[in-house]
């Protein structure tokens, strides 16, 4: 618990065996920590035996690989269904660290924020850190570009570290985006057309092998769909097109009033 609030901690898994059980310790060592919500996504290696054998954590296993996206859609509807107040994602691989857990919660807890971020770009170390340079110049264009079209000051879209109060995640229309690693990024977009202020706290990464990552085919395909979402957004806020994925009734709902 965090201030009285339900503190769900959700995973979407694939073949994270490897690092699983140092991430879940380390996320149930944070002391705020109610109660872990792991998705698996049809994993061809131990996940789900080793999630099972962790203690009080929620196993959900799709029966056919759903993708990242549908993956977080999962996550999401069993962390509301589990009476979760604050939701905060947290990759298996360890890739982030969940010493953040209780800043991320904090800002949610207290009434500062819907939607806290842990941004590897803040503090300027992500190269240091190991990011590739290609996967470091694909980002800092990318946010750029959306930053522009939306009219936000983000300083990345992209990471997976991500903190969500109750309110937001019932508000957003999750079910329009996509299934696939897109989805990440249109999430964002989403929170941003409803007027709801985005925080980010540096957030140290660590990049090996038992890491995920998208290969570099793949993160092409993401680049040109937050490309797309960033127009759609654009099109959608100038009246030009309807959009389901940002719905008129939900513009500045939940914040600003001209976003």
């Amino acid at each position: 618990m965090f201030q009285d609030k339900r503190v769900v901690v959700v995973m979407p898994a694939y073949n994270a065996e490897k690092t699983l059980r140092r991430t879940y310790d380390e996320v149930m060592s944070q002391g705020i920590v109610d109660h872990v919500i792991l998705v698996d996504d049809l994993s061809k290696d131990h996940t789900v035996d080793l999630a099972r054998s962790l203690g009080d954590v929620t196993v959900i296993v799709h029966e056919r690989n759903l993708g990242y996206g549908g993956n977080q859609k999962t996550c999401y509807r069993a962390a509301l269904e589990a009476d979760a107040d604050i939701v905060i994602m947290v990759h298996p691989d360890y890739q982030y660290t969940p010493k953040l857990i209780p800043s991320l919660a904090g800002l949610i807890g207290n009434g500062l924020y819907e939607c806290v971020l842990g941004s590897r770009i803040l503090g300027g170390n992500a190269r240091a850190q190991g990011m590739p340079w290609w996967k470091y110049l694909a980002n800092r264009g990318l946010t750029a570009f959306e930053n522009l079209m939306i009219g936000a000051k983000l300083s990345e879209y992209h990471t997976g570290y991500r903190a969500f109060s109750r309110k937001l995640l019932e508000t957003l229309p999750l079910a329009e985006n996509s299934d696939d690693f897109v989805f990440d990024n249109q999430m964002l977009v989403q929170v941003h057309w409803t007027g709801t202020f985005i925080a980010e706290v540096s957030c140290p990464t660590k990049y090996f092998a038992e890491a995920s990552s998208i290969n570099f085919r793949r993160s092409v395909t993401y680049g040109l769909g937050c490309v797309r979402t960033a127009l759609e957004y654009r099109l959608a806020r100038l009246g030009l097109i309807r959009s389901k994925r940002f719905p008129a009734p939900l513009r500045g709902k939940l914040g600003l009033s001209d976003v």
